[in-house]
């Protein structure tokens, strides 16, 4: 019980201590409402807007009806070049693609022959020329359909695939960047947050009148992760509902208070993690120069960004130590899928037991670094 009262009231000045600091609490409210609402709103994954143009060599009914097919959203109007206008148009960057229709098109495909219809993409932006180039490919094929039936109405096929998207009906990609934001910057604010306040006190000299107060290395840090930890979840579960549901109109379909445990449970892996890497750091410019690293590693190879059956099966088994990797695939599961305890406590275990395996390295370091100071 006074091992818990230590650690209630230690963590209740960290609170305060963190109150004055205004750049941290800056830092904070800007996470979570402008930089969620930017980048989903700011990253396109899907094809919109696209600016492609067509060099018409055939000038027949088909061709004309093939450039005039592509409409927006998708894509602007298609612009009509000239030949020895591709090159310099591609490499000065104004079109992501031309479409190059070869002469006599039209009678080769009304005489059954097989025309060959080039498309060169700017391949820059890897998203949009995936994408667009798929879009294209069915534009195409369906206008070449379409006219070789000589209606507005599709031929007749052995077989018809139905399409039905769950969890995102739309596609739109603002949905899955607005929720996995909230996920990333957790993880970034979790060791910040917990890291800054060890060097700050460090800094500022009051970790020596820690010591001398009949407190242990153990509750110092548990303080610490506690106090950060409950702040961070504070400002995900409000982000979650002002802005992720409120301004960007996201549909959650799992329940926030599930979300808000597993998250409470992710940062007591991640905040240790912080108090570990501060304890290598002196200052509070070594510890940031050590997190931006720590960080991108975990969160580009967390499964977040890519899904993690595409990298190779090495460091998709390396990447099971880490805590982000589970916490993502939990999050994706409750959050888009709706997903309930049942479903999702093994991956709350698994970070768990790696966050009590940071939490054990870090008080290590922790101590080893009060006793050095001392």
């Amino acid at each position: 019980m006074r091992s818990a009262s230590n650690i209630l009231r230690l963590g209740v000045k960290e609170l305060y201590s963190l109150a004055r600091d205004p750049v941290l609490l800056l830092l904070i409210v800007y996470t979570f409402t402008v930089a969620i609402y930017s980048v989903a709103h700011g990253v396109q994954t899907e094809v919109k807007n696209a600016a492609i143009a067509v060099v018409d060599e055939d000038r027949s009914a088909l061709s004309e009806r093939i450039r005039g097919a592509f409409l927006q959203p998708y894509f602007q109007p298609a612009a009509l070049i000239g030949l020895n206008e591709v090159d310099p148009a591609m490499d000065e960057g104004r079109y992501s693609f031309v479409l190059d229709i070869p002469p006599n098109f039209q009678a080769d495909v009304q005489a059954g022959n097989s025309p060959t219809v080039q498309l060169q993409v700017d391949a820059t932006a890897m998203t949009l020329a995936g994408n667009g180039a798929r879009y294209i490919q069915y534009i195409v094929q369906t206008e070449l359909i379409k006219f070789l039936s000589r209606s507005e109405t599709e031929v007749e096929l052995p077989a018809t695939l139905v399409t039905r998207a769950r969890f995102n009906p739309n596609l739109d990609s603002s949905w899955f960047m607005a929720v996995m934001q909230i996920v990333s910057n957790v993880t970034i604010l979790a060791i910040i947050l917990s890291g800054a306040a060890v060097i700050r006190e460090r800094e500022h000299g009051t970790l020596e009148h820690l010591l001398v107060m009949p407190v242990t290395p153990g509750e110092i840090m548990a303080a610490k992760v506690w106090a950060n930890g409950a702040v961070i979840v504070l400002a995900s579960v409000l982000s979650l509902h002002l802005v992720v549901q409120g301004l960007l109109g996201v549909l959650i379909s799992g329940s926030i208070g599930l979300f808000a445990f597993g998250a409470g449970v992710y940062l007591f892996a991640v905040a240790s993690l912080g108090v570990m890497l501060s304890t290598v750091a002196t200052t509070m410019p070594q510890f940031g120069l050590l997190s931006i690293p720590v960080f991108l590693v975990l969160n580009l190879l967390s499964g977040g960004v890519t899904p993690l059956e595409s990298m190779p099966e090495t460091l998709q088994s390396i990447m099971q130590a880490s805590p982000t990797t589970h916490f993502v695939k939990f999050s994706q599961a409750v959050l888009y899928r709706g997903a309930g305890l049942s479903v999702v406590w093994p991956q709350i275990l698994m970070v768990a037991g790696i966050g009590l395996v940071f939490f054990t390295c870090a008080l290590l370091r922790f101590r080893k670094t009060i006793s050095m100071s001392h």
